[in-house]
């Protein structure tokens, strides 16, 4: 019994496949492999894995979802099917961190901007998308160790890791940014630029406008440029008249201010009713269309934080009031000074009735005998305050509403519903943030100890959140031209299913292996064949 055992376990072994396949399938069915091996001369008879290849290793498995870092990648494939996934003849312990290294080496070598660019064009092709929008963001990533090489970004080009505003309120750690330009039909990442850690949007997002604007309209053929406020600046807004933007008008802005006040009562009548109006406007010498919208989910998450402030700030305004009503002062003329310097303080209270009174006072003790007049006078405040009601009103409008602009003036290329839709998109590129920072992702915290390694990383990150989207737009494309429905965690048929929910559903999947060639893949069942038969013959091949 013993021997056969024994037999069985030489003869047999088994791989995990899981979703992985889905992943090498997107990425050799975009091409980019090859792209990449076409661009970067390399001697392929002296390399084992090529540098399409080793980034293909990357992106499996960073969309492996197991939380390994690039120099545990040998561990991650050392249970996977890799010539399976990766390419014929290659093994686990071929994808190590000196093949890699080299790999990122090579990729900063041949710019990862102007590389990612190109592989982003030829997806945006092959997936056949119209790409009317592109959504401009950015974020930061904390770094662990420190760098020997960390100079001047001005001296040799290269990013500063360095502390700077922490978008995930870690002002502590050293960060470097990662900005993006995605499209909005399915996320696809347009460009990408690694910047330093203490870069700032407002001037950053001008260079990478003023750099790329040729490539986006003449190789994405981009109509709109889609950013949050920190594109909103005079000076930015002057610079891009040779392409049409939305951009969300700063809350602090005074003219924004205004304009909410003088529209806002009539958009929020009925406070249950979304609105919206739209007006002329000409800002930092540029004619642009404001768009002013009143969200009924906003007023509602605001209006108990609202009434607790307002009430918490005319309490305390009531209390100093009843402190300055107790002070005595030695003239009229001082009470009504100290009274107009509170008075212009007030924010919630108004006081109505103020009047200065003189209360008399004798110097002697006891009580003073009757008739006798006083030896001098003191002088108080006295009235009734008040709630301001239209403050708290103005409050509520300024949380409730907020301002859209465009410089397409025209309402017929872009209705005021077409620009409102297209803003509220701009969660695809946060979307994608939220996904490069989700905690089993392989880069969730970047750890590599070169800076040029790091910036070739970022884009290896952002080719695999470019695989993610195009994979999940082929899934849902596929599904709703065949009026086919998979489903979700539910068990319901649903037409529209994330791709991190299909990899969850390929979980268990394996390959066995018999007699070290013959090969089976195990526990596929309906659902799993039906997706695969509507991807195509590639990904058929990946799972038989």
């Amino acid at each position: 019994m013993e021997s056969k055992t024994t037999l069985l376990s030489q003869e047999c072994s088994s791989k995990i496949l899981n979703h992985l396949g889905l992943v090498a399938g997107t990425y050799d069915e975009l091409g980019l492999g090859e792209l990449i091996d076409s661009l970067i001369p390399q001697d392929k008879e002296k390399r084992v894995v090529s540098v399409g290849q080793a980034v293909k290793a990357m992106v499996v498995n960073g969309l492996g979802f197991a939380n390994r870092a690039l120099y545990l990648t040998p561990h991650f494939f050392q249970d996977k099917p890799v010539d399976r996934l990766i390419g014929e003849g290659i093994k686990a312990q071929d994808l190590n961190d000196t093949v890699l290294g080299r790999a990122l080496d090579t990729i900063y070598k041949h710019n990862p901007e102007e590389l990612y660019a190109y592989l982003a064009v030829r997806t945006v092709e092959r997936l056949g998308l119209f790409v009317r929008f592109g959504h401009l963001d950015s974020t930061s990533f904390h770094t662990d160790g420190s760098y020997q090489d960390n100079g001047s970004e001005e001296e040799d080009g290269v990013v500063r890791i360095t502390k700077g505003y922490s978008r995930d309120h870690r002002p502590d750690l050293n960060q470097i940014v990662l900005q993006l330009i995605c499209e909005r039909q399915a996320g696809i990442p347009l460009l990408m630029k690694p910047l330093s850690g203490n870069s700032s949007d407002k001037t950053d997002f001008r260079k990478t406008i003023q750099a790329h604007i040729d490539q986006l309209k003449n190789d994405f053929i981009l109509k709109y440029l889609v950013a949050d406020s920190a594109l909103y600046t005079a000076e930015t807004l002057r610079e891009l008249s040779r392409i049409l933007w939305i951009s969300r008008v700063p809350e602090t802005l005074a003219l924004s201010r205004e304009v909410i006040h003088a529209v806002a009562p009539d958009l929020m009548k009925d406070p249950e009713q979304a609105a919206f109006r739209s007006l002329g406007i000409e800002y930092g010498d540029v004619r642009q269309r404001w768009l002013v919208v009143y969200s009924p989910e906003a007023y509602q998450r605001n209006l108990k934080t609202v009434n607790k402030k307002c009430l918490k700030l005319s309490t305390a305004e009531a209390k100093q009031f009843d402190k300055l009503c107790k002070q005595d002062f030695s003239c009229e003329a001082d009470a009504l000074k100290a009274f107009s310097r509170f008075e212009n303080k007030l924010k919630m209270l108004s006081i109505h009735g103020a009047h200065v009174v003189a209360l008399p006072r004798h110097t002697g003790k006891g009580r003073p005998a009757k008739g006798k007049h006083p030896d001098f006078y003191v002088y108080r405040i006295e009235g009734n305050p008040a709630s301001l009601l239209h403050e708290r009103t103005r409050l509520l409008e300024r949380k409730s509403c907020f301002i859209l602009a465009t410089n397409q003036l025209d309402c017929e290329e872009l209705s005021d519903e077409e620009l409102r839709e297209a803003y509220k998109d701009q969660q695809k590129v946060e979307r994608g943030f939220r996904f490069l920072k989700d905690p089993f992702f392989m880069a969730s915290t970047l750890f590599l100890k070169s800076r040029k390694r790091i910036m070739a990383l970022m884009m290896v990150m952002t080719l695999c959140l470019l695989v993610y989207a195009a994979l999940e737009y082929r899934i849902r494309e596929e599904l709703d031209t065949n009026n086919e429905t998979f489903p979700n965690q539910k068990g319901k048929p649903v037409s529209a299913p994330t791709a991190r929910w299909v990899f969850q559903f390929f979980s268990g999947i394996h390959v066995l292996i018999i007699g070290g060639a013959q090969q089976a893949v195990l526990n596929l069942n309906e659902h799993h064949l039906r997706l695969l038969r509507l991807l195509g013959a590639r990904y058929e091949i990946l799972y038989s």
